[in-house]
């Protein structure tokens, strides 16, 4: 019998991961990754079926938070601690440097176009400022905008001609029109909150936004206008972030950090990184 749409079910078990857990990816494979598995500075995997254990652990210090993988099937990684934009081989496991740029805050979480491109929110939690990076294929780094609340969820449109950030404390989802080249213009206000916290965000296949209410406990799906289309009830509070998955890409996972666990609910379009990376096909 197959699940209800918007329905939350627990997947991992509690405190598996620390409450540090963030980052969730897919690869090609179905495997789901997140940061900090069983103690900081690792990347867990999650099999299909649930069974978790440590992928990699990360070198000198360094802890993750936002995770994507690229067309060629690499990791990339935010490391926030050593301010780089770290890279994975999916065959050898080796870690290295896509990028460094010690001014960084501390990079976020991470988007990525099919060129390549990626971008990262950068926070200040003290200041509660932040600021946006773009990071070129060949690990060139540019400051997009600085200035801003504290950034948080990141993400690009299926057309790749909007860039979304959101600003954690201050409650808001910005979009930006998105160039080709990743420069970014034509700021605008999505949608603002009221209450409760933003992290991490990801779109469908069809536009829609799906954003983490930390604090409250729900996904809230958005149109491309910013109007509230759901809000998905969680049985954890501190959602962190969420990514698609599953053999059609409709398979939503949260990261939990109250819980140290995923969660997992069905929704009816396949998330763009699935599309992104090749895995699901929309026609």
């Amino acid at each position: 019998m197959v699940k209800s749409y918007y329905q939350s079910e627990v997947f991992t078990t509690a405190h598996g991961f620390t409450g540090g857990i963030e980052g969730p990816a897919c690869d090609a494979a179905g495997n789901l990754y997140a940061v900090n598995y069983d103690h900081e500075g690792t990347i867990g995997m999650v099999t299909p079926d649930g069974e978790c254990s440590v992928y990699v652990e990360l070198p000198s210090g360094s802890i993750a938070n936002g995770i994507r993988f690229n067309q060629a099937g690499e990791m990339l990684l935010a490391d926030y601690t050593n301010h780089n934009i770290l890279k994975i081989d999916p065959k050898t496991r080796e870690i290295t440097v896509h990028a460094h740029e010690p001014s960084m805050n501390q990079p976020n979480d991470i988007a990525i176009a099919a060129s390549g491109i990626v971008f990262a929110s950068d926070p200040n939690w003290a200041e509660e400022t932040g600021q946006i990076w773009r990071i070129t294929p060949d690990g060139k780094v540019d400051l997009l905008e600085a200035n801003m609340g504290t950034t948080n969820g990141i993400e690009v449109s299926p057309d790749e001609k909007t860039l979304y950030v959101n600003e954690s404390v201050q409650r808001n989802i910005w979009a930006y029109d998105l160039s080709e080249t990743g420069e970014i213009s034509n700021k605008r206000l999505l949608i603002q909150f009221e209450d409760f916290g933003l992290d991490g965000m990801r779109c469908d296949a069809e536009g829609y936004l799906y954003s983490t209410r930390f604090g409250k406990g729900t996904i809230v799906k958005l149109s491309p206008q910013g109007e509230i289309v759901q809000e998905i009830k969680l049985h954890g509070t501190n959602c962190t972030n969420l990514t698609f998955g599953g053999v059609d890409g409709c398979t939503v996972y949260v990261t939990l950090a109250d819980q140290g666990n995923v969660e997992k609910f069905r929704v009816e379009s396949p998330g763009r990184c699935r599309v992104l990376c090749g895995v699901i096909e929309v026609v």
